[in-house]
């Protein structure tokens, strides 16, 4: 199999400065309408008027975090092109190198003498890994319906409703109309594509498997095709993982046969084919499990669901997770436009429309690459079409897969976080191998790269692989989440693997002989040479940063769990000798010990200012030099780069509270040499990390809650100057929305978790304002801290509002006395658009605690409903009832959720006079 691995594009310059000659062209059409579904999804929906044709970059992407399917949409052939999350090259295999620990003490010794390039050689020839590089992420194969000619086809639209979680593509040919949907279901674990047409008898075609793997493919029933098939070899380590994939026809008219490996579908009027896929991947040891039985399971399990069971089932569990957060940036009539228009056209328009959708997307791709029980998101997701990707499509430690998570928490997605903590979990397993072997060490390390079989050992050569502090950037994920969460049982359960990485740098660092600090070596700045082919250095700004946080992350974890006290003396004593950040003769943060310039000036990393974020240790208030210098970095280094690199700048930038900047740098990454047609974000070539840091940056331009307050729209740019967010959250525990006009706040909205104080800052507080608990209606009383924040004692459950003085609440009513339990429900208009708007309703329980409840009302204005998530609803003229208690019915005294809704609407947009709820 041909390697394309990170060392070998890295020398051959594919991901340098220079960067590749990417870039595509899309016209404007005259006269273009958003169509009426998209409106209907509140313009969250990417949407064409042409197939993709070959271009894997314009293909949509569907996923349930454990299968994936890049979907064509051609006429003439549809082509699905799979995925499963535990298709890797090779398998298991023990990365450390014992020879490492015998040589570290003269690697230290040549780099404190700057001897950096003779050290690179010395790692070069004794701490790299067995093997040299880490192993691939492959794909599964294709699925091909061939369905006939597309000449004479008019009409044509591809979607893929952000909404819903479904791509659909239409089209009239020969006087009929064509349909087709296509989702990846998480609670079926299948793919589902359901074909339809307006003529009875209309729908013909013949559908195969094709595959780089070595496969065979079969027809083991009579509506049944099969791909078989184990992962590729790569540096020597023999491909283990097999796989089965399974197709199925279920046809209304017509008929179905299957022979050969082909599957025959003549003269239906409608069908539905149901994939699934098994492996036998069981984790990073282990790949004996029965991945047969797991396809035939998955397949006969979802056999027996109808294609609208299947549709509604999937759609419940996807809009449980994605109709927690909305948001409105308004719209102008470039959102009319198809999506690859409206990137190609994004500098010379506004379109603050895209923002919002580019915000959604990212939670889209994070929902359809990551859910529990699965891999985490890689380089590329989950959607990958080679067997040799760029990268190897797998988990660089010192950017993407601590990106790839920027927004799991803050966008309100947690339960996506999960599968990081369980590799986490397996880091500190096979890492403290690597960590004895190679340093002598307890507790564990992990170097910037890892993949399925969970490799921990230095890599792709010492230039770039030479780094000790990706373990410890993935421990501070553990005490960060607990931030948001305040869940005892999670830090518990995670806490050894936090102890275990300090533990790792208690054991290794050592003095600086010149400047007297503990430092790490041999390290690097992630990638970027500090003299001639020589990043190799002691003590980087990044690896204190990190160690800072680790370390008191691992105190304050310790004091919460109350166990450890010694070691929390250790951590400290230790913490406290770490370099500090110096600000160097440019005026900016050293990104070295020495103050030393960079050899590449425009790097893409940026990584010194990891303090700045995601870290909190570079704040505007609490340490304004360090602020200023940030700053001045970034303006030395310069806006371009990368996608991934433009993403994450465009968070530095909304921590420095530049809103304009930080808009800016978004503008930058909707270009066509950034952004692929199908918005996948291009390095180039694609990489999914700047996706996700992109809606990290929205969510940070909107709300901050890294510094001990809620600080609320510190970065808003004259781009937006109204809109409304719902949803976000906050570390402490709290549930944020807010509302803006003319550039400046109108209205928050906070929701706390948990009792206690809670320190909120916005310009709103620095004029007259109003602070009241929608939960009982009282006013409540605040402390003014500084001029622009103020602090209340929030309680567990409730709703807060503040407001300027003189806006009036958004549209919303609430129950007028609890129910017998308790409970209340409060709804309200979270975003609107000409005929229809998007609306919330809260739920709180009482001091009882409730195992669901179904909360009605009637609507004044002729308002209807087409879609409901987190709850099943009907509709009788006005009369509208809402049950939920399959999904997050449950509520502890004071919990609070929430669903949310889609409706249209003709007149205006009054709520409900009175919204009543009952429980059990």
């Amino acid at each position: 199999m041909p390697e394309v691995t990170r060392r070998r594009l890295l020398v051959g310059g594919a991901a340098g400065a220079a960067l590749l000659p990417w870039g595509w062209t899309a016209a404007a059409r005259a006269g273009s309408v958003a169509p009426p579904e998209v409106r209907v999804a509140g313009d969250l929906a990417l949407w064409y008027d042409e197939p993709s044709g070959t271009d894997w970059l314009r293909a949509l992407p569907i996923g349930n975090g454990r299968l994936g399917a890049m979907v064509f949409g051609n006429v003439d052939t549809e082509r699905l092109q799979l995925n499963e999350d535990t298709v890797w090259a090779g398998g298991p295999y023990d990365s450390s190198n014992s020879r490492g620990a015998a040589a570290l003490p003269e690697i230290r010794r040549r780099v404190f003498a700057d001897q950096w390039t003779s050290a690179q050689d010395l790692i070069n020839q004794t701490m790299m890994g067995t093997p040299g590089g880490q192993l691939a992420y492959q794909t599964v194969g294709d699925l091909r319906l061939a369905l006939g000619s597309a000449s004479g086809a008019t009409q044509y639209r591809r979607t893929l409703d952000l909404t819903t979680a479904v791509a659909t593509t239409t089209y009239v040919l020969n006087g009929v109309r064509h349909q087709r949907e296509v989702f990846a279901s998480a609670p079926d674990q299948v793919i589902v594509v359901r074909l339809t047409a307006d003529r009875a008898g209309a729908i013909s075609f013949s559908g195969t498997f094709a595959s780089p793997q070595r496969t065979t493919t079969s027809s083991p029933g009579g509506a049944t095709i099969a791909l078989d098939g184990i992962s590729g070899s790569m540096e020597g380590v023999t491909g283990s993982v097999r796989f089965l994939a399974l197709a199925e026809a279920v046809v209304t008219g017509g008929s179905v046969a299957s022979s050969g490996g082909t599957l025959r579908v003549s003269g239906a009027t409608s069908v539905t084919l149901l994939v699934s896929i098994g492996s036998s991947y069981v984790d990073y040891r282990t790949v004996n499990g029965d991945y047969q039985g797991i396809a035939r399971s998955r397949l006969a399990a979802a056999r027996a669901f109808a294609y609208d069971q299947l549709r509604s089932r999937h759609i419940a569990d996807y809009q449980a997770l994605f109709g927690r957060v909305t948001i409105d940036l308004g719209r102008t009539a470039a959102a009319d436009q198809p999506t690859d228009v409206r990137i190609a056209q994004h500098a010379g328009v506004d379109d603050p429309q895209f923002s919002a959708l580019l915000f959604q997307f990212g939670r889209y791709l994070l929902i359809s690459s990551s859910r529990p029980g699965t891999q985490p998101a890689n380089l590329q997701g989950i959607w990958n079409d080679s067997i040799s990707p760029q990268w190897d499509s797998k988990y660089t430690l010192n950017a993407n897969l601590p990106m790839n998570y920027w927004p799991a928490d803050s966008t309100n997605l947690a339960e996506c976080y999960q599968p990081v903590f369980a590799m986490i979990k397996e880091l500190a397993v096979s890492g403290a191998r690597t960590a004895q072997a190679q340093y002598g060490a307890g507790g564990w390390v992990t170097h910037h790269n890892t993949d399925a079989w969970r490799g921990t050992s230095v890599v792709d050569g010492a230039l770039w692989g030479m780094w000790q502090t990706g373990g410890a950037w993935l421990a501070t994920l553990i005490w960060d989440h607990y931030r948001f969460t305040g869940d005892p049982g999670f830090l518990r359960d995670h806490y050894p693997a936090m102890k275990g990485a300090a533990q790792f740098f208690l054991d290794t660092l050592v003095t600086d002989p010149v400047r007297g600090y503990l430092v790490t070596n041999p390290s690097n700045s992630p990638e970027l040479p500090h003299h001639a082919n020589a990043s190799v250095c002691a003590g980087p700004t990044m690896d204190n940063q990190i160690l800072r946080d680790l370390f008191d992350g691992v105190d304050r974890a310790a004091e919460v769990l109350g166990v450890d006290q010694d070691f929390r003396t250790r951590v400290r004593a230790t913490r406290d000798r770490l370099p500090p950040m110096r600000v160097g003769s440019r005026g900016n943060i050293q990104e070295w010990l020495a103050d030393w310039v960079e050899t590449e000036p425009n790097h893409r990393h940026v990584s010194h200012l990891y303090g700045l974020h995601p870290s909190n240790q570079i704040t505007k208030r609490g340490t304004p030099q360090l602020h200023q210098a940030a700053r001045r970095t970034l303006e030395l280094r310069g806006d371009d780069g990368t996608g991934w690199s433009l993403a994450w700048k465009i968070n530095y930038w909304a921590r420095l509270e530049d809103g304009a900047r930080a808009r800016k740098l978004l503008g930058d990454l909707v270009r066509t040499d950034r952004l692929a047609p199908n918005m996948f974000d291009l390095h180039p070539p694609f990489q999914i990390d700047g996706n996700f840091g992109a809606t990290s940056g929205i969510a940070e331009m909107l709300m901050q809650s890294h510094n001990g307050e809620l600080h609320l729209l510190p970065a808003l740019p004259a781009a937006w100057p109204a809109g409304r967010v719902t949803g976000l959250r906050g570390r402490g525990g709290y549930t944020v929305g807010l509302g803006w006009s003319a550039g400046q706040a109108d209205e928050l909205l906070i929701t706390a978790d948990r009792d206690g104080a809670v320190k909120l800052r916005a310009q709103l507080f620095a004029g007259t304002f109003t602070v009241t608990d929608l939960t009982d209606g009282a006013s409540t009383a605040v402390t003014r801290i500084e001029s622009d924040s103020v602090q209340l004692t929030a309680r567990a459950g409730h709703t807060y509002r503040a407001a300027r003085a003189g806006v009036d609440p958004s549209p919303s009513s609430s129950s007028p006395s609890p129910s017998p339990s308790g409970a209340r429900a409060v709804y309200a208009v979270t975003s609107s658009w000409s005929g229809g708007f998007q609306a919330e309703v809260t739920v709180t329980a009482g001091s009882t605690a409730i195992r669901g409840w179904t909360v009605s009302w009637s609507f004044p204005g002729g308002q209807v409903i087409s879609q409901v998530w987190n709850g099943t609803y009907t509709q009788n003229g006005p009369n509208v009832t809402v049950t939920n208690a399959a999904y997050n019915g449950a509520l502890a005294p004071g919990a609070a959720t929430s669903f949310g809704l889609i409706a249209s609407v003709t007149g205006g947009n009054e709520p409900p006079t009175a919204v009543t709820i009952t429980t059990t």
